[in-house]
Protein backbone atom coordinates (compact mmCIF):
# COMPACT_ATOMS: atom_id res chain seq x y z
CA UNK A 1 0.00 0.00 0.00
CA UNK A 2 1.17 3.36 -0.63
CA UNK A 3 0.97 5.49 2.08
CA UNK A 4 -0.01 9.23 0.41
CA UNK A 5 0.75 12.53 2.64
CA UNK A 6 -1.33 15.72 1.14
CA UNK A 7 0.17 19.27 1.79
CA UNK A 8 -2.19 22.28 0.18
CA UNK A 9 -3.57 24.85 2.15
CA UNK A 10 -6.80 24.74 0.36
CA UNK A 11 -9.25 22.40 2.54
CA UNK A 12 -11.67 21.85 -0.61
CA UNK A 13 -8.45 20.80 -2.68
CA UNK A 14 -7.13 18.08 -0.29
CA UNK A 15 -10.84 16.93 -0.11
CA UNK A 16 -10.74 16.05 -3.69
CA UNK A 17 -7.42 14.35 -3.68
CA UNK A 18 -7.96 12.64 -0.61
CA UNK A 19 -11.45 10.96 -2.73
CA UNK A 20 -9.09 10.39 -5.52
CA UNK A 21 -5.92 8.72 -3.70
CA UNK A 22 -8.17 6.91 -1.84
CA UNK A 23 -10.30 5.29 -4.42
CA UNK A 24 -6.89 3.30 -5.60
CA UNK A 25 -6.75 -0.36 -4.18
CA UNK A 26 -3.04 0.33 -3.88
CA UNK A 27 -2.77 3.38 -2.27
CA UNK A 28 -4.25 5.60 1.36
CA UNK A 29 -3.53 9.07 2.66
CA UNK A 30 -2.06 9.12 5.82
CA UNK A 31 -2.18 12.74 6.58
CA UNK A 32 -3.17 15.85 5.34
CA UNK A 33 -1.34 19.18 5.87
CA UNK A 34 -2.53 23.23 5.43
CA UNK A 35 0.95 24.81 5.97
CA UNK A 36 4.48 24.26 4.60
CA UNK A 37 5.39 23.84 8.20
CA UNK A 38 2.60 21.04 9.14
CA UNK A 39 3.69 18.94 5.93
CA UNK A 40 7.69 19.29 7.26
CA UNK A 41 6.55 17.99 10.52
CA UNK A 42 4.02 15.54 9.47
CA UNK A 43 6.57 13.61 7.01
CA UNK A 44 8.77 13.60 9.73
CA UNK A 45 6.26 12.08 12.15
CA UNK A 46 4.18 9.87 9.41
CA UNK A 47 6.72 9.13 7.22
CA UNK A 48 4.67 8.77 3.74
CA UNK A 49 6.05 6.60 0.62
CA UNK A 50 5.06 10.24 -0.79
CA UNK A 51 3.82 13.52 -0.15
CA UNK A 52 2.15 15.52 -2.74
CA UNK A 53 3.41 19.02 -2.07
CA UNK A 54 1.74 22.39 -3.47
CA UNK A 55 3.84 25.28 -4.10
CA UNK A 56 1.94 28.65 -2.64
CA UNK A 57 1.35 27.75 1.40
CA UNK A 58 1.13 29.87 4.56
CA UNK A 59 4.34 30.21 6.33
CA UNK A 60 7.06 27.90 4.72
CA UNK A 61 6.05 27.22 1.28
CA UNK A 62 6.26 24.23 -0.66
CA UNK A 63 9.78 24.92 -1.75
CA UNK A 64 10.96 25.22 1.17
CA UNK A 65 9.46 22.27 3.01
CA UNK A 66 10.68 20.11 -0.25
CA UNK A 67 14.05 21.18 0.83
CA UNK A 68 14.10 20.18 4.31
CA UNK A 69 12.28 17.06 4.27
CA UNK A 70 14.76 15.94 1.40
CA UNK A 71 17.82 17.38 3.28
CA UNK A 72 16.48 15.45 7.08
CA UNK A 73 17.14 11.58 7.73
CA UNK A 74 13.89 11.47 9.39
CA UNK A 75 11.75 12.29 6.33
CA UNK A 76 14.34 12.05 3.23
CA UNK A 77 12.96 8.38 2.36
CA UNK A 78 9.56 10.04 1.67
CA UNK A 79 9.51 11.61 -2.01
CA UNK A 80 8.14 14.85 -2.74
CA UNK A 81 5.84 15.20 -6.41
CA UNK A 82 4.95 19.08 -6.22
CA UNK A 83 1.63 19.98 -7.65
CA UNK A 84 0.71 23.06 -8.33
CA UNK A 85 -1.59 25.88 -10.83
CA UNK A 86 1.63 27.77 -10.67
CA UNK A 87 3.73 26.16 -13.61
CA UNK A 88 5.99 28.48 -14.16
CA UNK A 89 9.76 28.16 -15.26
CA UNK A 90 11.24 29.53 -11.87
CA UNK A 91 9.24 27.54 -9.51
CA UNK A 92 10.06 23.71 -11.59
CA UNK A 93 13.49 24.32 -11.73
CA UNK A 94 13.61 25.66 -7.83
CA UNK A 95 11.70 22.96 -6.81
CA UNK A 96 13.62 20.12 -7.97
CA UNK A 97 16.64 21.66 -7.13
CA UNK A 98 15.38 21.35 -3.68
CA UNK A 99 15.30 18.02 -4.02
CA UNK A 100 11.30 16.75 -5.31
CA UNK A 101 10.89 13.74 -7.76
CA UNK A 102 8.52 15.26 -10.10
CA UNK A 103 6.17 18.38 -10.90
CA UNK A 104 2.82 17.75 -12.29
CA UNK A 105 0.08 20.88 -13.06
CA UNK A 106 -3.31 20.68 -10.84
CA UNK A 107 -5.23 19.83 -14.04
CA UNK A 108 -3.26 16.55 -14.56
CA UNK A 109 -6.07 13.49 -15.20
CA UNK A 110 -6.66 11.48 -12.09
CA UNK A 111 -5.65 8.77 -13.61
CA UNK A 112 -2.26 9.98 -14.67
CA UNK A 113 -1.95 11.85 -11.14
CA UNK A 114 -2.33 7.99 -9.75
CA UNK A 115 -0.06 6.69 -12.08
CA UNK A 116 2.56 9.53 -10.96
CA UNK A 117 2.09 8.54 -7.23
CA UNK A 118 2.66 4.83 -8.37
CA UNK A 119 6.37 6.32 -10.45
CA UNK A 120 7.77 8.33 -7.18
CA UNK A 121 6.71 5.82 -4.97
CA UNK A 122 8.76 3.13 -6.93
CA UNK A 123 11.85 5.31 -6.85
CA UNK A 124 11.26 6.78 -10.38
CA UNK A 125 11.94 10.43 -11.24
CA UNK A 126 9.13 11.60 -12.93
CA UNK A 127 9.56 13.74 -16.21
CA UNK A 128 6.61 13.35 -18.58
CA UNK A 129 5.31 16.60 -17.85
CA UNK A 130 5.47 18.91 -21.18
CA UNK A 131 6.03 21.77 -18.46
CA UNK A 132 8.88 20.18 -17.12
CA UNK A 133 10.47 19.21 -20.07
CA UNK A 134 10.39 22.14 -21.66
CA UNK A 135 12.29 24.40 -18.80
CA UNK A 136 14.86 21.57 -18.81
CA UNK A 137 15.68 21.48 -22.48
CA UNK A 138 15.68 25.37 -22.96
CA UNK A 139 18.07 25.34 -19.62
CA UNK A 140 20.02 23.03 -21.11
CA UNK A 141 20.74 24.64 -24.27
CA UNK A 142 22.12 27.93 -23.11
CA UNK A 143 24.74 28.62 -25.17
CA UNK A 144 26.73 30.58 -22.24
CA UNK A 145 27.07 27.71 -20.33
CA UNK A 146 30.75 26.63 -19.45
CA UNK A 147 31.70 22.66 -20.20
CA UNK A 148 32.93 21.11 -17.15
CA UNK A 149 35.11 18.47 -16.41
CA UNK A 150 32.23 16.15 -15.48
CA UNK A 151 30.31 16.23 -18.67
CA UNK A 152 33.69 16.66 -20.79
CA UNK A 153 33.38 12.76 -19.64
CA UNK A 154 30.49 11.88 -21.39
CA UNK A 155 31.01 10.28 -24.95
CA UNK A 156 29.51 11.49 -27.49
CA UNK A 157 27.04 9.06 -27.50
CA UNK A 158 26.24 9.93 -23.41
CA UNK A 159 25.59 12.98 -24.66
CA UNK A 160 23.27 11.99 -27.25
CA UNK A 161 21.47 10.37 -24.29
CA UNK A 162 21.57 12.59 -21.52
CA UNK A 163 19.69 15.44 -24.16
CA UNK A 164 16.87 12.76 -24.94
CA UNK A 165 16.79 11.98 -20.76
CA UNK A 166 16.47 16.02 -20.89
CA UNK A 167 13.68 15.66 -23.20
CA UNK A 168 11.47 13.17 -21.31
CA UNK A 169 12.25 9.97 -23.23
CA UNK A 170 11.97 6.88 -21.13
CA UNK A 171 14.45 4.14 -22.16
CA UNK A 172 12.22 2.39 -24.16
CA UNK A 173 11.76 5.21 -26.32
CA UNK A 174 15.67 6.15 -25.96
CA UNK A 175 16.02 2.79 -27.32
CA UNK A 176 13.69 3.02 -30.50
CA UNK A 177 15.22 6.68 -31.54
CA UNK A 178 18.87 5.78 -31.00
CA UNK A 179 17.92 1.85 -32.81
CA UNK A 180 19.80 0.26 -29.59
CA UNK A 181 18.26 -2.53 -27.19
CA UNK A 182 16.26 -1.19 -24.06
CA UNK A 183 19.30 -2.77 -22.14
CA UNK A 184 21.82 -0.64 -23.88
CA UNK A 185 19.91 2.63 -23.70
CA UNK A 186 19.44 2.16 -20.06
CA UNK A 187 23.39 1.03 -19.36
CA UNK A 188 24.18 4.35 -21.01
CA UNK A 189 22.12 6.29 -18.15
CA UNK A 190 23.17 4.27 -15.39
CA UNK A 191 26.40 5.71 -16.72
CA UNK A 192 25.63 9.07 -17.42
CA UNK A 193 24.32 9.29 -13.35
CA UNK A 194 27.69 7.43 -12.46
CA UNK A 195 29.66 10.27 -14.19
CA UNK A 196 27.16 13.00 -12.91
CA UNK A 197 27.01 11.62 -9.58
CA UNK A 198 23.34 12.54 -9.98
CA UNK A 199 20.81 10.39 -7.57
CA UNK A 200 18.02 9.84 -10.20
CA UNK A 201 16.89 11.36 -13.74
CA UNK A 202 15.44 14.65 -12.69
CA UNK A 203 18.64 15.20 -10.72
CA UNK A 204 20.64 13.94 -13.49
CA UNK A 205 19.10 16.66 -15.88
CA UNK A 206 19.44 19.43 -13.24
CA UNK A 207 22.88 18.38 -12.52
CA UNK A 208 23.65 18.65 -16.40
CA UNK A 209 21.87 22.58 -16.37
CA UNK A 210 23.44 23.76 -13.49
CA UNK A 211 27.09 22.75 -15.13
CA UNK A 212 26.37 23.96 -18.36
CA UNK A 213 25.83 21.01 -21.73
CA UNK A 214 27.38 21.60 -24.48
Amino acid sequence: MIRVLLADDQTLVRGAFALLVNSADDMEVVGEAGTGDEAVTLTRDLRPDVVLMDIRMPSTDGIEATRQITADDRSSSSKVLILTTFETDTNVLRGLRAGACGFLPKDTRPDALLDAIRTVAAGEALLSPGATRAVITRALSRPDAPAPERLASLTAREHEVLRLVAAGRSNQEIADELVVSPLTAKTHVARILAKLGARDRVHLVIAAYEAGLP
